[in-house]
């Protein structure tokens, strides 16, 4: 086991990791339909789908990612969270009453209403595809600085694997099993403990460290101030890195439309609230929430800059890696050295939380579009009780899958560097569509299809070639410069709109 840690640290640890399990467990008894097991009955207050929500979008990476952007340089990534509240403001006016109108199990449902059943697979095609990806990326990068906190012995399982593949697969184990049996209530109610857990852990580890530093919390951000690490705002306009005001009110907006709106992953969470009125509360709950929780985190990355400043690292910074800087592991290396006993064991917990949130949410998503958008409707004649069953198998076989492709990443440099952006490839086509299907004026299935495809491919070519060596320098060189992620959201989706609307039929252009 890792000596850094007590046995007091171990019985936390192993401790949460039985009570999500039985969790599942308690919730399992429940389910009996597929209502139940994607849609929670629809019972589920308010407050536990916000924070559901928030779980959802919060991985591992992020709490570890999020201190390493500080760390690095600024309070700048403050100006995206702007655009991420104005999005949740906008979906619960416009969008919730559209999701609860009736009992549907995807947005992608919502295509197939106003423009036919070719957008509707178009569109759970793109996720099935592209989410197995993005999440294998994030389960992998996620697994790296796990594996330096919990150790060589424990993520190998004892010596009978490579310690990444058995981190991958520990985890992806342990949340499938109680996604498995509870379906979307474990997974919610699960989330809502997990959310809890990594805000008071980031809460505690800000705390500790302005007990660490000289002049305490107020003495440590002067410092930070005086070095510019506070600052936060830009104003000027690009389209490459780093972040500014109108990469976050307009990029941002448009990327959290696409994925609190048009993606699965979050929009099952409003879709199993009770009712309209409810799942605009739950949105905006984690609007409230989201921009303190970025701060937090934030900050403790501001105040590890201070820290090690003047104190040295116990733990030699690991080099950087496909998909994870050596900033990456700033926070999990003061976990493990720094933090008292029991308390190291309690951030590691708020970690896994968050990865195992992230994991398990992927899973009943996928689950949920290939059973309701894809089995469902081929075989009208079947009983619940066999998508049922389908639907508890489907989440194995796409756990299975979320495995074998973080395994797989491992070796693929490109394929580990858009940990971040993969989602954006067909953000913009998704958003685009439903934008399409509930306001646009005589746009057909043909127009939206083909709109939807050209954003996926345009957005391929803006983005693979800048991150292969091989094709950067005279991809640079053409278009003057990188597109940053944010963009991509809606990039895409002006694509797709713009596509579309040239392609609609004569008579509804001069209607």
């Amino acid at each position: 086991m890792n000596s850094y840690f007590s046995v007091g640290d171990w019985v936390i640890i192993i401790g949460y990791l039985l009570a999500m399990i039985a969790l599942g467990a308690w919730f399992g008894k429940d389910q009996r339909t597929t209502r139940d097991y994607f849609l929670g009955s629809r019972d589920i207050p308010w407050w536990g789908i916000g924070a559901s929500i928030i779980a959802t979008e919060t991985s591992a990476l992020t709490i570890i990612g999020v201190p390493a952007i500080a760390y690095a340089g600024n309070l700048g990534f403050l100006q995206m969270i702007l655009g991420y509240v104005i999005a949740r403001v906008i979906l619960a006016v416009v969008m919730v009453p559209h999701y609860l109108r009736g009992e549907i199990f995807s947005p992608y449902q919502l295509l197939e209403q106003h423009l036919g059943r070719g957008p509707r697979r178009l569109a759970g095609a793109l996720f099935l595809f592209l989410e197995p990806l993005s999440a294998g990326v994030r389960v992998y990068v996620a697994c790296i600085p796990i594996r330096l906190m919990l150790g060589d012995s424990i993520c190998s399982l004892g010596g009978l694997t490579d310690p990444i593949f058995g981190a991958i697969l520990l985890f992806v184990v342990l949340s499938v099993v109680y996604t498995y049996i509870g379906g979307m209530k474990a997974v919610v109610w699960t989330d809502a403990v997990q959310m809890v857990l990594f805000i008071a852990g980031g809460i505690f580890a800000l705390v500790h460290l302005g007990s660490m530093i000289e002049g305490g919390l107020a003495g440590g951000l002067a410092q930070a101030a005086a070095a510019g690490k506070t600052e936060w705002l830009r104003t000027d306009f690009t389209l490459g890195a780093p972040f500014n005001l109108w990469m976050g009110l307009i990029g941002g907006t448009f990327l959290v439309l696409s994925s609190h709106g048009a993606d699965q992953l979050i929009v099952q969470r409003v879709l199993a609230c009770r009712d309209v009125a409810e799942g605009r509360k739950a949105l905006v709950f984690s609007a409230v929430l989201i921009f303190p929780l970025f701060l937090l985190f934030l900050l403790v990355g501001t105040l590890l800059w201070v820290y090690y400043q003047s104190h040295p690292f116990q733990i030699p910074l690991p080099e950087s890696r496909p998909g994870i800087k050596s900033n990456d592991f700033i926070f999990p290396i003061y976990i493990v050295t720094e933090m008292p006993y029991l308390m190291k064991g309690f951030l590691i917990v708020a970690i896994l939380a968050a990865a195992m949130s992230s994991i398990s949410s992927a899973v009943s998503a996928l689950a949920s579009v290939s059973t309701m958008d894809f089995l469902k409707p081929a075989l009208p004649g079947r009983s619940d009780e066999f998508f049922l069953r389908f639907s508890r198998h489907s989440t194995l076989v796409w756990a299975g899958i979320l495995v074998f492709v973080a395994w797989l990443t491992r070796e693929v440099t490109f394929v580990l560097n858009a940990a971040f952006s993969l989602r954006g490839l067909t953000s913009g086509a998704l958003l685009g569509a439903l934008a399409l299907a509930l306001f646009g004026r005589g746009v057909g299935p043909r127009a939206t299809v083909v709109g939807m495809l050209a954003s996926f491919a345009v957005m391929n070519l803006i983005y693979w070639p800048a991150t292969m060596p091989a094709t950067r320098e005279w991809w640079l060189r053409i278009f003057g410069g990188e597109v940053f992620w944010p963009w991509f959201t809606l990039i895409g989706f002006l694509i797709t709109v713009v596509v579309a609307g040239l392609l609609r039929p004569r008579a509804a252009r001069s209607a």
